[in-house]
């Protein structure tokens, strides 16, 4: 049954739809919340009062779930409903630092941060507020974002929470980071394969605890797991490398002949619910213990999907138009759920306890994390028209260096470093690997991480810029794509960050036009197109240098940019030096950069090329001098930083954590891409010259990579794309007659 509030009734529980009548044995277990004052976690697993207020949490969260949930019709309140006594019994024991890989999670997670208050920091303050603030602007997302209290990491695409669990566990070894993953999202390969090779590369790091919340369903069926059996289950993560595999099946604890092998927990008679709880506690423990004392862990609940809440099953993984808080359903759940207004003040006190306080206020990713002092990089300038230089290999040697004054900083790459120019980061820093081998710089201590996998790559090196630590992604722009959900996750994320933290900075080489004999299936630079589209976020700086003084710059100043998505596109062939050190500055800071400027004679006009990238520019200035022996004005323009040359009204920068506003004048602008005619021209895909083509007043055309072939040279390959001296010849011709 259901009762009214009393005056009684704390303040923070306006909101609540259906208070319930006290448990039984709430006099004897409910009347001192079981953590103590100054303390962090419950005495024992096995206390009688901390099993019972455990209990009371989880149902507590059940109720927020669907109450917040319901109030918009909208969101996802089954997966986490079937995880509830696992979180609440992290929480009780005193861990905070909780991720997850699942999204659909999120009413869960806000519930938490709720109610220990970390919500206020928001201006929520009571249950009317949360469902206010759910699923609006300014508020609670449907999925979990970068800016809000208590929470340490984004959460949306599947796949991914595991990475910002082992990020953080690396850069904090003496704290917990357990991660929810639910057994929907299990059939994604990254999952497992990334913690696999995380665990090789660092096995003394076993401070990230997965608990796989395995419920039978995924979004819309069955998962694919679900039929397994309890010990196929635990053989299956033994084999990947788990040596404590701990699983609590709630139908162990069902005395209600519930049919099918997953049962829902809050349908046990009440002394069965606590033996239940009791388990949950005593398991989340020891795989804590396990975890913290250098044991590959996993802790697994088995408990259908949609516990406790207005469906069982797929059908409760969200709400519909219909599911009202007058939906019949949605009602009876919430009856059933319902806690007297003692068990609400009960259940604040002790979960705001937990964990040393309000998660606001104690998880790692509330305080800016030190990093080590750099000083002035030593950048080395290359005479203009002196001997070609490999951009990558230049940047290599910076590369190396502040890996030798940062001890946290990491190198990733799926592709391998030698393979792009930059093996001189191999030798330095050496390669992560249990086999110490100085034939291929191979140390288990080292820090460049290379997993076959450019999901695990990205994740990682993503996921410690997030955590506020410095990395380098690395990789062949033909592969990144495979990396890029958990990157774009990434610098999502930091734009709505409440503190600053470094620039997730990646380093993409071996551009189409140097894979000619591999083909088409090395030649994928329309993920260009992509940053392209990034640009408008407002925290996204995709940087082509020319050359290798431009790269030394562009990395120099990524390493000192906060909560950003760095870029940087770079050949790894012998190049001509195009701009000193100063130019390079110069063209970053404005966007673009002249390297040729010359005034036409009898004929008097002038054609403007726009380029981007270092060795498309080759047929270019062939076409200059072309032009040039003609009469035509020539102006060979770099856009070495595309995102300075939107208009600001073009982009988002000013919704962003650490705005960036500046923007290349019109005035300049004009002196730049100012002419009778304007090509653009790129190797890659169209869109990176957008800012250019918006802005320009003058007759133009864009002349960019259409698709792969495999050929024998970087200038066949550019022939068979229309990319040559003659056919921008041909072109500028055309604009300015």
């Amino acid at each position: 049954m259901t009762v009214a509030p009393t005056p009684m009734t704390p303040d923070f529980c306006a909101g609540i739809q259906y208070f319930g009548e006290s448990w039984p044995d709430f006099d004897r277990y409910g009347q001192e919340a079981a953590i103590a004052p100054h303390q962090s976690a419950i005495p024992s697993p096995r206390e009688a009062a901390a099993i019972y207020q455990t209990a009371l949490a989880a149902d507590a969260l059940r109720y927020l779930v669907l109450q917040m949930t319901a109030s918009k019709s909208s969101g996802h309140p089954g997966g986490f409903a079937s995880s509830v006594e696992a979180y609440a019994a992290l929480v009780m024991l005193g861990y905070k630092n909780i991720l997850t890989e699942v999204g659909h999670h999120a009413p869960g997670f806000y519930s938490a941060m709720f109610l220990d208050r970390s919500l206020e920091k928001m201006g929520i303050h009571t249950v009317q507020d949360l469902r206010e603030r759910f699923r609006e602007r300014h508020g609670l997302l449907g999925h979990l974002s970068g800016q809000i209290p208590g929470l340490l990491g984004p959460a949306g695409p599947l796949g991914q929470g595991q990475h910002f669990a082992m990020a953080a566990a690396l850069l904090h070894r003496e704290k917990l980071f357990p991660f929810t993953i639910g057994d929907g999202g299990l059939g994604e390969p990254y999952v497992v394969s990334s913690m696999a090779h995380f665990h090789t590369a660092y096995p003394e790091v076993t401070n990230f605890l997965p608990v796989l919340v395995w419920n039978g369903y995924s979004q819309e069926h069955h998962s694919m797991v679900s039929t397994q059996s309890n010990a196929a289950m635990v053989r299956y993560w033994q084999g990947n490398g788990f040596e404590e595999v701990i699983l609590v099946d709630a139908k162990d604890y069902d005395d209600q002949n519930q049919p099918g092998d997953y049962v829902d927990s809050t349908a046990f008679s009440f002394p069965q619910r606590l033996a239940f709880t009791e388990a949950v506690l005593v398991a989340a423990d020891r795989a804590a213990q396990s975890a913290l004392s250098g044991k590959l862990t996993i802790l697994i609940l088995k408990q259908l999907k949609g516990a406790g809440v207005h469906a069982r099953g797929a059908k409760s993984h969200n709400l519909y138009a219909y599911h009202t808080l007058d939906n019949a359903d949605i009602v009876e759940a919430l009856k059933a759920r319902a806690l007297s207004p003692e068990s609400w003040a009960l259940v604040r006190q002790v979960l705001e306890r937990a964990g040393g306080g309000p998660a606001a206020e104690t998880v790692v990713t509330e305080f800016t994390l030190p990093v080590a002092e750099l000083g002035t990089l030593p950048l080395e300038e290359y005479p203009i028209n002196g001997d070609p230089k490999v951009s990558t290999t230049t940047m290599g040697r910076l590369v190396a260096k502040v890996g030798q004054m940062d001890p946290h900083y990491l190198v990733s790459n799926a592709d391998g470093n030698e393979a792009s120019g930059i093996g001189n980061i191999n030798q330095a820093l050496k390669i992560i690997h249990p086999t110490a081998d100085s034939l291929y710089n191979q140390a288990p201590q080292g820090q460049v991480y290379e997993p076959l996998s450019e999901d695990a790559c990205a994740g990682l090196a993503a996921s410690l810029a997030l955590m506020g630590s410095r990395s380098l992604w690395c990789s062949y722009e033909s592969f990144a794509v495979n990396g890029l959900p958990i990157w774009q996750t990434v610098i999502q994320a930091m734009a709505e960050l409440r503190r600053p933290t470094p620039a997730t900075v990646t380093l993409f080489t071996a551009g189409a036009l140097e894979q000619g004999r591999n083909g088409w299936t090395h030649q994928r630079p329309e993920i260009e197109a992509y940053f392209a589209a990034l640009m408008r976020n407002g925290n996204v700086f995709p940087l082509f240098p020319p050359d290798a003084n431009g790269i030394q710059v562009a990395y120099e100043w990524a390493l000192q940019a906060q909560n950003k998505g760095v870029v940087i596109t770079a050949s790894k062939s012998p190049l001509p030096i195009r701009v000193t050190l100063e130019q390079a500055r110069q063209g970053l800071q404005e966007g673009a950069i002249a390297l040729q400027d010359l005034d036409g004679t009898e004929r008097g006009k002038k054609v403007v090329f726009a380029v981007v990238g270092d060795m498309i520019l080759m047929p270019v200035f062939e076409a200059a001098a072309q032009l040039e022996a003609e009469g035509y004005g020539i102006r060979i323009v770099s856009v070495v930083n595309p995102r300075r040359l939107y208009r600001p009204h073009d982009v988002a920068w000013e919704t962003c954590a650490q705005p960036d506003g500046n923007f290349l004048s019109n005035a300049r602008f004009a002196e730049l891409f100012g002419g009778d005619a304007l090509i653009g021209v790129t190797g890659g895909a169209s869109a990176m010259l957008e800012p250019v083509m918006l802005r320009s007043q003058c007759p133009r055309d864009t002349i960019a990579w259409k698709r792969g072939e495999t050929t024998a040279s970087a200038g066949e390959l550019m022939a068979f794309n229309g990319i040559t001296a003659e056919a921008l010849t041909k072109r500028a011709l055309e604009l300015v007659h």
